[in-house]
């Protein structure tokens, strides 16, 4: 089963307060989302391989570490996994960006793709699937599946809250993925959305409704 980590930094868990409160507007927002995904990725990267090389200081050669092995990759889920993008790419400019886009079919209830878009190397690399919210787990295990069948094979899914039951449910359909969060909250409420929450992700990061 995969693991899951609550990243409770005082920085982050500050941010996040903020990000939560209603009267946070779209410009601060979409800032506060930036600023956690990259106080995230600093943990999420965590265990990064290194090796050792040669460089010279102004006073003399030594062995300093790099970091070496797979490369990274992000993978948002558009939309809203946009507003998460540029606080890993900042920390990590070398990182490749793939896409990934889905809705739920009206009768059928079922995730259909109608974009995922992905690095030629995928395969080789590290990939951190970012989306601000996990609710129901439905959107994020389609798109697990999605890059999966791309070739991608080491995924970590990184969000900023997280209901008990798309926790479990990511579990239960990818148990080799480990969750990465800000916050566990309570529960989801009748309308699926997180309590207590911070509303539609999407929508306050672009300023629609």
């Amino acid at each position: 089963m995969s693991k899951v980590h609550t990243l409770d930094h005082p920085l982050i868990q500050h941010k996040l307060t903020y990000l939560r409160k209603k009267e946070t507007g779209t410009k601060e927002f979409r800032e506060l989302t930036d600023e956690i995904a990259s106080l995230m990725a600093y943990e999420v990267t965590r265990d990064l391989s290194t090796q050792n090389i040669e460089i010279e200081t102004p006073i003399a050669k030594t062995q300093s570490e790099v970091i070496s092995g797979k490369k990274l990759a992000v993978v948002p889920i558009l939309r809203a996994g946009l507003g998460m993008v540029d606080g890993v790419v900042d920390l990590v400019p070398a990182a490749k960006v793939g896409h990934v886009g889905l809705y739920r079919d009206p009768e059928t209830l079922e995730p259909v793709e109608y974009y995922c878009k992905m690095p030629t190397d995928i395969g080789s690399r590290e990939l951190i699937m970012v989306d601000p919210m996990l609710a129901t787990g439905g959107t994020a295990v389609a798109a697990l599946e999605f890059v999966k069948n791309r070739g991608a094979k080491n995924i970590k899914f990184m969000c900023l809250v997280a209901a008990p039951e798309g926790i479990e449910e990511l579990q239960a359909a990818h148990p080799d993925v480990d969750i990465y969060t800000a916050a566990v909250d309570e529960k989801l409420n009748d309308h699926a959305y997180i309590v207590p929450g911070l509303g539609d992700a999407g929508d306050r990061l672009f300023g629609t409704k």
